[in-house]
């Protein structure tokens, strides 16, 4: 069974954004609202899910994740309200 990828970013509590790649999005975000996913949302709570791109498979997610990653806060922005 072929799994489809998504990279999702998230609002965190001090505006600040985080960006991972997942087969669950919903899943991962509570995870990391637990505190149970990375340690940047460990320290900066996510709020709630602003972007969500479907990739092919998991390089390619991982891929457009460092991509999103290397983006100013401005441009994240841009790309959220695209």
């Amino acid at each position: 069974m072929l799994m489809s990828y998504c990279v999702y970013v998230l609002l965190c509590e001090d505006g600040s954004y985080y960006t991972g790649h997942t087969t669950d999005v919903e899943r991962r975000f509570e995870q990391h609202s637990k505190g149970l996913g990375g340690r940047y949302t460990k320290i900066h709570r996510p709020v709630r899910i602003v972007y969500i791109e479907q990739c092919g498979n998991r390089s390619q997610a991982m891929k457009r994740e460092r991509q999103i990653k290397t983006l100013s806060h401005t441009q994240k922005q841009q790309l959220i309200a695209s």
